[in-house]
């Protein structure tokens, strides 16, 4: 006997029914394999439960129209597609994923080529964050005094300029082109800047001009007028703050939010650091092996610039290799479909678009946590790196020194990675991101205390053979380590986590605005007190305790900005699964039983529709 399946009008099925959802009766026995059939012009195909044959396709369609219309609400309702993606099991007639420890395929082609990315991009931030100090600190008539006019009179400007051109961009451009027309213009600039700029320098940059007017208007100009006097290594400082700004936050973040989901996010966010402070300890090694190569050189040859040459090849190198790895990504990685009722954002212009920010809650909150991390690094940074100059005047011994860092932040934050997927999972996004702010404070209060009480310390540090200078670069350092470590492994993959939920416009202008203009903000603000506190105090010793007092407000704001940034994050992870479910539940397939004295699960419901359901026929209908 038969359980034939009848249809009222065109029937719409799941292209993966579940096994689970039309349980036949005990006296039907089911194939484990179903074979799909073909639709003839003439027939509505049906199915049919059989003892003997499984699901199989039958030759006619009979239609019972007295059947329907009694009792209808009471046909039980099973959303098949809303059950298959519940329980989790392989759907009926669909193979299993292949999985390569415990991760499915599909998933490892975009995981691991994103974390080579990232390797590469920060293997090159490396290199261009430890050069760039050296080059406007330890060059000719500068000091760590230019850094904190560099970065309000020079970067901020240029990081303003690029966004304003990012966002017009990103409204004429398709994202794959606007990757590489960001990208590759960094990637020239810094090889010719370690082969034509640098070698040149001395024929291009106005010394005798800036002597005539550091003597002219006195020494407490000396900042601004280094910019004058070595304005190729400033824009070599503002491209290498910009690397940081736009291929790590805004390129390299925005791709990896394209194309994973949030439950990929959780998952692989933290880990991209392993890979990535990897690279931050073979950069440090590679910039102490070329910050070395002085030694074997003989007298009148530039060590420097033979370093130099070396460190940018490889940045080039490494630049094309990211861009081949985006390209592989695009090419042979499906992306993943995206919630369909999502708002579509209208094309804003540049203003329209920083309003529109302006008076988003969310990202005012994403702002104040990147602006808040740029003021407090920023508030120990000058005085750390005037403090290494005095220990390490030549560019060399600086640029070695640098390496040494960026090995030990690396170590560092690699330990921090290993924990952040337990505190991810265990006490979630907003412990994680309130982490970073309390570990800056720590160290920084740390750091002060240290240049405030040095005096009464330095017996005590003879006896360990160390100066109170040393003693406070190594502090300084330590405080740099934790601080960047606790960064890369919480507060990066908080912030981009972040992004996920929002609509596509928002993520795109949002994250231009936030990573390039609020992360140069920050680090400007933080410049800006700085100065105003040494005119004010006289010195920057002098000015230590209420820079401490400035620390603890900022960090204050930047944790209430994190609660309410968390609140937020889970309200929009609700929302966006609830809108997914409902997708997935818009197929509804309400089923017929027809024997009120089966008790064969749903099949067996009570219903007045059509034949009676005996012992070994009957019929089921489907709508």
């Amino acid at each position: 006997m038969e359980g034939v399946l009848h249809s009222k009008g065109l029937l719409s099925l799941p292209s993966n029914p579940r096994l689970r959802a039309l349980q036949p009766p005990q006296s039907l026995k089911l194939k484990p394999r179903i074979t799909t059939t073909t639709l003839k012009p003439r027939f509505l195909p049906g199915i049919a439960l059989s003892s003997n044959g499984g699901l199989q396709k039958f030759q006619g369609f009979r239609s019972n129209p007295i059947g329907f219309g009694k009792k209808l609400s009471t046909f039980p309702l099973f959303k098949a597609e809303a059950a298959a993606a519940a329980d989790g099991q392989p759907l009926f007639g669909e193979n299993e994923p292949q999985k390569i420890l415990g991760i499915e395929i599909p998933t490892l082609k975009k995981i691991i080529p994103l974390g080579l990315m990232f390797f590469c991009i920060l293997f090159n931030y490396t290199i261009l964050r430890d050069t760039k100090d050296v080059l406007v600190v330890t060059a000719k008539g500068s000091g760590a005094e230019i850094i904190p006019f560099l970065k309000t009179w020079v970067n901020l400007p240029m990081a303003v300029g690029f966004m304003l051109l990012y966002t017009k961009l990103s409204n004429v451009l398709s994202t794959k082109a606007l990757f590489y027309t960001v990208i590759l213009p960094f990637i020239a600039f810094f090889g010719a800047f370690g082969f034509v700029f640098y070698p040149m320098s001395h024929y291009f940059h106005p010394t005798a001009l800036a002597d005539r007017l550091l003597n002219l208007l006195g020494p407490r100009f000396r900042g601004p007028l280094a910019i004058l006097r070595i304005w190729s290594f400033c824009l070599f400082y503002v491209m290498a703050e910009l690397w940081g700004s736009v291929v790590v936050s805004v390129l390299f973040w925005g791709f990896a939010n394209q194309i994973t989901t949030v439950e990929e996010a959780k998952r692989f966010y933290p880990l991209f650091g392993l890979g990535a402070n990897v690279a931050l300890v073979f950069s440090g090694r590679t910039v102490k092996y070329f910050s070395q190569m002085r030694q074997n050189l003989g007298p009148g040859v530039d060590g420097w610039a033979i370093s130099l040459k070396g460190m940018m090849s490889i940045v080039v190198l490494m630049g094309l290799a990211i861009c081949f790895l985006y390209w592989w990504v695009n090419t042979y990685v499906m992306l993943p479909t995206r919630s369909r009722k999502k708002k579509e954002k209208p094309k804003m212009g540049t203003m329209e678009s920083l309003k529109f920010l302006v008076s988003s809650r969310y990202i005012r909150d994403l702002a104040t946590l990147v602006v808040a991390y740029g003021i407090s690094i920023n508030l120990v940074e000058v005085t750390w790196k005037s403090k290494l100059k005095a220990q390490f005047p030549s560019p060399n011994e600086y640029s070695s020194f640098m390496g040494d860092f960026s090995t030990a932040t690396g170590i560092a934050t690699f330990s921090m990675m290993l924990l952040s997927q337990f505190i991810f999972d265990k006490y979630g996004w907003g412990v994680a991101a309130a982490i970073t702010p309390t570990v800056l404070l720590l160290t920084g209060v740390g750091f002060f205390s240290l240049i405030l009480f040095g005096g009464p310390l330095t017996p005590a540090l003879a006896s360990f053979g160390i100066t109170p200078l040393l003693a406070a670069v190594y502090v300084g350092a330590m405080q740099n380590i934790f601080s960047k470590s606790a960064k890369y492994s919480l507060f990066d993959p908080c912030k981009e986590m972040a992004y996920i939920p929002l609509d596509e416009d928002t993520k795109v202008k949002g994250k231009a605005a936030i990573d390039v203009v609020c992360n140069p903000l920050g680090k400007s603000g933080g410049a800006l007190i700085q100065q105003f506190m040494i005119l004010t105090f006289g010195s920057l010793a002098n000015s230590t305790p209420y820079l401490g007092a400035i620390l603890m407000v900022i960090v204050t704001a930047w944790l209430a900005a994190a609660r309410s940034l968390d609140k937020q994050f889970t309200e929009l992870r609700r929302e966006e699964e609830l809108e997914k479910e409902m997708e997935r539940a818009q197929i509804k397939i309400p089923i017929v039983a027809e024997n009120s004295s089966s008790t064969n699960g749903p099949l067996g419901s009570e219903s007045s529709v059509g034949d009676t359901y005996g012992s070994s026929s009957g019929t089921r209908k489907m709508e």
